[in-house]
């Protein structure tokens, strides 16, 4: 998720277009590297119960999303792109005066890029090899919803904060100001154990994957990680607050500004010893590009 805001970032800072491809039966196009034997289908004659060989990958293979990933980024480099060493997803294809970037995700692909020609080369040449729907310009990618406003490019989840309230199975009807509440001091024994911890750690869960868009949530949903193992009502009202707090902020995401200078700034703060019962210090950092 870093490297893909990253992107978004850069695209907003150069005026770059977003493209989005989705590869059709993306794991049927993997090479098989071992021989791999499967029982003939249902419904087949086979009077001598043979078996067949496979020479192509197939779904449900344990190696078939590997596979699918070795013989794209083999194309890809074989088309003139290097795998970026920090992320292995990323892909690059740079000259003296113009640079493409392609990043993947399984059989979602998001492209852009300063060069309109290599960017239509590049999807002509996947097309030809495995197929691909051009979804044209990127407003959905991974769970991240993206609009485009002279300011610059928002991401949000609306959609995906909409559809956690919805299935939280708990009672919001207020909002609340803050992610948690003031002078919160959560603790691993107050209160009664909750019957069935599934449902407070899969909305946890869920508070962790909204923060790609939503910082203001980190701080809260860290400290409620911490009592994933044994979760207790208090830690239950707390996440409460914090839905509430959602409840009142459904839209709110992030602006990657289109200004005229691409600058990374740093910022950290730790609030010292500040655990009651271990005494160890909680440090937050945030880092714009």
């Amino acid at each position: 998720m870093a490297t893909i805001r990253s992107i978004i970032a850069l695209a907003a800072f150069k005026g770059w277009k977003l493209f989005q491809l989705d590869v059709n039966n993306a794991f049927l196009h993997g090479d098989l590297d071992e021989e791999v034997y499967m029982a003939a289908p249902k419904g087949i004659y086979n009077p001598s119960n043979k078996v067949c060989k496979l020479k192509k990958s197939l779904y449900g293979l344990k190696q078939a999303s590997r596979q699918w990933f070795s013989k794209l980024s083999s194309t890809l480099i074989s088309l003139g792109y290097q795998q970026s060493k920090n992320d292995y997803s990323l892909f690059l294809n740079k000259s003296s005066t113009d640079i493409t970037i392609i990043a993947v995700y399984v059989d979602d692909i998001l492209i852009t890029g300063s060069n309109s020609h290599e960017i239509l080369h590049v999807k002509n040449k996947l097309d030809t090899l495995f197929g691909i729907k051009d979804l044209g310009q990127l407003h959905y990618f991974l769970g991240l919803e993206v609009s485009y406003t002279p300011a610059g490019i928002v991401l949000s989840q609306k959609k995906f904060t909409t559809e956690l309230l919805k299935d939280s199975g708990l009672s919001i009807t207020k909002t609340a100001a803050t992610p948690l509440p003031l002078n919160c001091k959560l603790e691993p024994t107050k209160g009664e154990l909750l019957p069935d911890p599934s449902q407070y750690r899969t909305l946890v869960g869920k508070l962790n994957f909204l923060t790609h868009t939503r910082p203001d949530l980190s701080f809260a949903a860290q400290t409620l990680s911490q009592f994933m193992q044994q979760p207790r009502t208090s830690h239950l009202q707390a996440l409460c607050h914090t839905l509430c707090y959602i409840q009142g902020t459904i839209g709110q995401g992030i602006l990657l500004k289109a200004t005229d200078q691409l600058t990374l700034k740093a910022y950290s703060d730790s609030d010292w010893a500040s655990c009651p019962f271990s005494r160890r210090s909680v440090t937050g950092y945030v880092i714009h590009l």
